[in-house]
């Protein structure tokens, strides 16, 4: 199906490739059904979670290994709810004007489940920060 958005235009988007989420994006509650995109020039680091119900609705999402040591639990009432499968666990990104002061939340990622292609945000028990620095200073 064809879908516009915001930063891509006009994108065909097989059913495989929708997200359902399961719990909701905080204060995006009424959104469901999202769709990853990549821009081919910046590779598989930075994801755009594209909503199919809105198209100016758009998270940045980070890669996970672009922050050593950052390896949350995912709790049981989440698997619960995703299901059994292969999990992702990606931070949602915050870029200000200048993108080298670029945050990352980790206390609330985004959780998938690949395999069933699930999703909700998390909210951790960890002692994760909210704002972390994604580009280190000079």
């Amino acid at each position: 199906m064809e879908y516009e958005t915001r930063d891509f235009g006009k994108v065909e988007i097989l059913p495989e490739r929708v997200i359902e989420f399961v719990g909701p994006v905080l204060g995006y509650e009424n959104y469901t059904k999202y769709t990853f995109l990549h821009d081919q020039q910046l590779g598989t680091s930075i994801v755009w979670m594209q909503s199919l119900e809105e198209k100016n609705l758009c998270f940045l999402l980070a890669d996970p290994t672009l922050v050593p040591g950052y390896a949350p639990q995912i709790p049981e009432q989440a698997v619960e709810k995703l299901g059994e499968g292969e999990y992702l666990c990606l931070p949602i990104m915050v870029v200000p004007n200048d993108w080298k002061n670029a945050t990352v939340n980790l206390k609330s990622p985004i959780v998938v489940n690949t395999t069933q292609r699930k999703a909700m945000q998390l909210v951790l028990a960890e002692d994760y920060p909210i704002r972390t620095p994604l580009f280190k200073g000079e």
